[in-house]
């Protein structure tokens, strides 16, 4: 059963005990109050008939037995019937009786007597209700009885009308407390109905929805805290996502960066185990490769501090952007022609140093040379460019491959993002250079832009502006 239900019928419950118990105590208290006055106004009434024929009876003028009887008829007469019987008898006769009832007279005289009078309260079985008063009054020396009967009825009618009435009242009141109370719990509980609905929308997967309940109450305050905890909850898995994302493109970023050193290391490495070197030749590609293992040992750091812990600052040093590019070109070239490709690779820098990460700086090169060398393929021209700025350098990386369509241009340095799927497989891509290089620029306080015309050739531009050292 729902709660709303629940609190009607609590409601309809207690509307019916206080209301049943109240009226039908109201309603016998006044028939209790109208009986007690009743039965005095009775009393009074018998009273005078019996002080009457006591100080009737102790008069010697009244000598003959039929002159009482006649002073009763005439007293009955002008009583207005205010008395349904009356009846005065001596223990073994009756003197006078008037009136007609159904029940007639008891004539039990237990306990009554000259000061004691008898009061009895009788049913004739079909809804009339009498008082019977009798009494003993003393004449002649001789005891005498007076009954009479004082009809009641309209007491009993009267309560039965105030139940008829309360009973109807009672329904209709009912009725209206339910429609009000369903009313009343339907609002109380519609912000539990939202907060069920919110609990139902969160388990399903919809962590961005709010139950928004703005009562000033408990129910409100429970709302309050339901959305911050939704909202906590959101933000937790959001960074939990975030973080997912981090490892992933660090994973990504890493496998993309360790294939060109590594290819330079497996290089040198053949170079020194294939080939008799002098001295001079096996101590420079020794040193190639220690470089390059150096180098990859610490960009995998770098991009875990990047990627994975979300690190906004790297530490900038004076560096001369001309020999980075140098040192790059130089291991590249190497890979180039170890796959037997005829790509000319030229450089053209202006000399002078800014405030650099030389290894992330020379992981951008590597994507930036190594992109253009995939795009013109097997033979082609790829020039590298640095221009000095008042507050960094301008690196510049020109090919003339096929070009990018213009629709692409927009989502180059998106992760993943492929321009030709088939080719960057076939080739070892994984999507993520270019995404890698605008972070590496944003780093340095840069930006990257890339310029491509279809047929002509591309030109990928970095801006790093993080100042001159």
């Amino acid at each position: 059963m729902r709660f709303r239900l629940k609190m009607m019928l609590g409601m309809l419950c207690l509307l019916a005990v206080l209301f049943g118990v109240g009226g039908s105590l109201l309603i016998a208290l006044s028939f209790e109050s109208s009986l007690e006055r009743e039965e005095e106004s009775a009393r009074e009434s018998y009273r005078m008939l019996l002080d009457t024929l006591t100080v009737v009876g102790s008069m010697d003028a009244w000598s003959q037995s039929g002159d009482i009887p006649h002073m009763l008829e005439q007293l009955y007469d002008r009583s207005g019937s205010s008395w349904s019987a009356l009846r005065f008898s001596t223990p073994g006769e009756v003197l006078y009786e008037s009136g007609s009832t159904a029940i007639g007279f008891e004539n039990d005289r237990a306990g009554v007597d000259a000061d004691h009078g008898a009061v009895l309260m009788r049913s004739d079985g079909e809804g009339r209700w009498y008082l019977q008063l009798s009494g003993e009054c003393a004449i002649d020396g001789e005891p005498h009885y007076l009954d009479a009967l004082y009809d009641i009825s309209p007491l009993y009618q009267t309560r039965s009308h105030q139940q008829a009435a309360f009973r109807a009242v009672f329904a209709v009141l009912i009725v209206l407390c339910a429609l009000l109370a369903y009313g009343l719990s339907w609002l109380l509980t519609r912000p539990l109905s939202k907060l069920t609905r919110a609990t139902r929308e969160i388990a399903s997967g919809n962590l961005s929805f709010r139950s928004n309940v703005r009562n000033d109450d408990e129910i409100g305050e429970l709302s309050t805290s339901f959305d911050v905890m939704a909202q906590r909850v959101e933000g937790g898995v959001a960074e939990m996502k975030r973080s997912l994302e981090r490892q992933e493109r660090f994973m990504g970023g890493f496998a993309h960066e360790v294939k060109t050193p590594m290819t330079a290391i497996i290089g040198y490495a053949d170079l020194i185990r294939s080939q008799a070197l002098d001295p001079h030749e096996q101590i420079e590609a020794a040193g190639y490769i220690f470089s390059e293992g150096k180098r990859l040992e610490n960009l995998s750091l770098k991009l875990l501090d990047i990627f994975v812990l979300g690190k906004n600052e790297v530490q900038l040093v004076a560096s001369a952007p001309a020999d980075l590019v140098a040192d790059t070109v130089g291991s590249l070239k190497l890979a180039v022609a170890g796959r037997g490709r005829a790509i000319l690779i030229e450089e053209d820098c202006e000399r002078g140093t800014c405030l650099l990460e030389p290894d992330l700086v020379q992981s951008l090169l590597l994507n930036l040379i190594d992109n253009a060398c995939k795009a013109v393929g097997d033979r082609g021209a790829v020039k590298v460019t640095c221009t000095m700025l008042p507050d960094g350098c301008r690196l510049s990386v020109a090919d003339d491959g096929a070009g990018i369509p213009a629709e692409a241009l927009d989502h180059v340095s998106e992760a993943f993002y492929r321009v030709d799927a088939s080719r960057s497989r076939a080739q070892g891509g994984s999507g993520l250079g270019l995404s890698l290089c605008a972070k590496i620029a944003e780093l340095h306080q840069g930006s990257l832009s890339v310029r491509s015309e279809i047929g002509i050739g591309t030109c990928v531009t970095v801006d790093l502006r993080a100042g001159r050292g």
